[in-house]
């Protein structure tokens, strides 16, 4: 009997085997047709219209090839991107979902900036060294693709400047959300907030909107800081933060020290404790802290992340908790705290 469920148990795993291999052999697939209705703006146009669309009605709003559009919407609706609904008795109309709203340029929730990003021929050229990566300690798969690291890239490239700035900018807005509504807490006695990394300002001015008492330094290379949009009660400082960190009570990074490795996320962070009070300052990271949820939903994108990080950076990674206390000990903090929120990163906080 325990053989029969052996051979039984094997056989539906060769079964499932079968069909799952499929996802790897054209993987590719989805993320460029979805990156095509981000291009075409499929979900703008039907939220602009504001009920679901037929094809022909979408084919004129987006001038397109009516059988080739079909062919995207058999796609999309295939996989629950799009669904279809009727309109009348006799035509069907292509109607949003939760997803779809995701892949609109301008809602609250969009990851179309991400989505363009990570689909762009420059961000997906590195992937193909990633073997070489992982034999080898050389440069990273970024620089073998294009001979300089991302952030040299993005300086003489100001078109994937803009894509990156985009792409954080939209995941603030989901993750500045979670942590407002979540543990607003975190902000309880800080007057001033200097966003390390900051970019355009996107997440600084979010928090310094839901908490008025907070002054707000956005602090980056002077390039980025130039251009982001000027927003009351924000001071914009251009500089190095491996120099000099501008002085706050609290220092704030999101997506920031996941980037390096352990030696220049120690000395970043030195930096930030000689910037905030030594009786009451902290440091407040949001990033992913892997392995330390396993009900984690959203467990598997701190893993793609870490992926992310080997094929775009030198020495980039994203880190469990016992890595995150290592490279906070040694820049000399002694105490954390870590507060999980609905978003793929988890909220650090971390005193002298």
């Amino acid at each position: 009997m325990g053989d029969i469920k052996v051979r039984g148990k094997k056989e539906d795993e060769d079964e499932k085997a079968e069909v799952e291999i499929w996802n790897y052999v054209f993987g590719y697939a989805k993320i460029a047709v979805v990156k095509c209705a981000i291009e075409l703006g499929i979900a703008d146009a039907i939220d602009k219209h504001g009920s679901p669309m037929t094809l022909s009605q979408l084919t004129t709003t987006l001038k397109c090839q009516p059988s080739r559009l079909y062919r995207i919407m058999r796609f999309l609706v295939h996989y629950q991107i799009f669904k279809e609904e009727p309109i009348t008795k006799d035509s069907i109309g292509f109607a949003l979902t939760p997803l779809s709203r995701r892949l609109s340029r301008h809602g609250e929730r969009s990851m179309a900036a991400m989505i363009l990003l990570q689909s762009s021929p420059v961000t997906l050229a590195p992937w193909h060294s990633l073997s070489a990566r992982v034999l080898d300690s050389g440069n990273s798969p970024f620089e073998t693709a294009h001979g300089k690291d991302v952030w040299s890239y993005a300086e003489e490239n100001p078109g994937h400047s803009k894509l990156i700035d985009e792409a954080m900018a939209c995941d603030a807005r989901v993750a500045v959300r979670a942590i407002i509504e979540g543990c607003p807490q975190v902000f309880d006695g800080i007057k001033s907030l200097v966003d390390v990394g900051g970019g355009n300002g996107t997440a600084l001015s979010m928090l310094v909107k839901a908490f008025p008492w907070i002054h707000g330094i956005d602090f980056d290379l002077p390039r980025v800081v130039a251009v982001a949009p000027k927003v009351d009660g924000i001071e914009y400082v251009g500089g190095d933060m491996f120099e000099c960190v501008p002085k706050a009570d609290a220092a704030f990074f999101m997506w920031v020290l996941h980037d390096w490795g352990d030696e220049e996320c120690i000395q970043i962070l030195k930096k930030c404790r000689e910037a905030i009070p030594q009786d009451k300052g902290k440091v407040i990271i949001v990033e992913s802290v892997l392995e330390e949820d396993e009900n984690d939903k959203l467990e598997f994108v701190g893993l793609m992340l870490d992926m992310v990080m080997m094929t775009h950076t030198n020495k980039g990674k994203e880190r469990t908790l016992k890595e995150w206390t290592y490279v906070l000990g040694e820049a000399g903090f002694t105490r954390i705290d870590v507060k999980p929120i609905h978003a793929v990163q988890s909220v650090i906080e971390a005193y002298i």
